[in-house]
């Protein structure tokens, strides 16, 4: 970890539909006290879905090395999509906060950022910077090959379907606290498995997949831990299957998501590597950082301390 001098040039991204519309709502609240404590900036609202990303990229062009994000983990996803993406500079010359503002607001939890305003804003003032690794997936979608970079973790199968099935909820305004828990309960009972080959850097395992995560930190799914090794500067991913496991079964090991020793489960297997390949039939649907892509075939590549992060720890 490193102490840092504030630069003042902060931009910041707002994204006004996080929280159900509660970044709207509450941004004059957030901008006062980003004020009270002597923090300069300036912000923009983003109009549209990959807007952060866009707004990043041409801060970082005028100049800019310091972006907020006030929204959710799909807010920060965009942001670090525009920052491994752009080629003005090194990715860690920019450093990159959070004020969450979402439902799960996961990746936060990693890093102690506190859910209240006052408190993520003091951790911006304090300015404790953390360098982590960054994820690149190529992944399918409409038959077309496309990429993502993550900061936190990807959901592969059951994972993906819960996560899809909570995105189109909080579209239609039907969010709640325990969306994502409530839509893994309703979704198992129309959950199927596939059969997939998974190359793990030099290493090949042919086997069943339920659900499948590849992290880089430890939560998703509003403070499961679904990757509870994970440690985000090892330069590798850590890895969660789920093989074919009966729905009961699962109902019985929800608690043990959310302090991780749901891996101790005979049906759970964990490794941790730099390099993955996963083809799968049926094909699995594919998450990152709680965003809704696409299928396998999919790629996963490590790039090792690549973001500049600020942090509460």
């Amino acid at each position: 970890m490193e102490k840092g001098s504030h630069n003042p040039e902060i931009f910041i991204i707002v994204n006004p539909h996080a929280g159900l519309g509660k970044a709207n709502k509450d941004w004059s609240v957030i901008s006062k006290l980003l004020e009270k404590a002597d923090l300069a900036f300036t912000f923009e609202f983003t109009q549209y879905r990959q807007n952060a990303k866009e707004l990043a990229v041409r801060a970082i062009e005028n100049g800019c090395r310091n972006l907020i994000a006030v929204g959710g983990d799909g807010t920060l996803n965009e942001i670090v999509n525009g920052i491994m993406e752009q080629k003005i500079c090194s990715s860690t010359d920019i450093i990159l906060g959070v004020i969450p503002v979402g439902t799960g607001n996961d990746w936060g939890k990693m890093y102690e950022i506190p859910d209240d305003y006052e408190g993520a804003v003091d951790v911006i003032r304090r300015s404790n910077y953390f360098i982590q690794d960054a994820g690149k997936v190529m992944f399918f979608n409409d038959g077309k090959k496309q990429h993502r970079y993550f900061a936190n973790i990807a959901g592969i199968g059951f994972d993906a379907v819960v996560v899809n099935k909570t995105n189109k909820q909080k579209e239609n305004n039907k969010g709640r606290k325990f969306l994502y828990l409530y839509n893994l309960f309703t979704s198992l009972f129309s959950s199927a498995y596939s059969n997939a080959e998974i190359l793990m850097d030099d290493k090949k395992i042919n086997s069943s997949v339920f659900s499948m995560n590849v992290g880089i930190c430890k939560y998703s799914g509003g403070g499961m831990m679904q990757v509870p090794g994970a440690i985000a500067d090892d330069g590798l991913f850590d890895i969660t299957l789920i093989r074919k496991i009966g729905k009961f079964e699962v109902i019985r090991n929800v608690k043990n998501l959310y302090d991780g020793s749901f891996i101790r489960n005979p049906k759970v297997s964990t490794s941790r590597a730099k390099h993955i390949i996963i083809n799968a039939d049926p094909a699995v649907f594919l998450e990152v950082d709680g965003e809704s892509l696409g299928t396998t075939p999919l790629e996963f590549e490590i790039i090792p301390s690549s973001l500049k992060i600020i942090t509460g720890c």
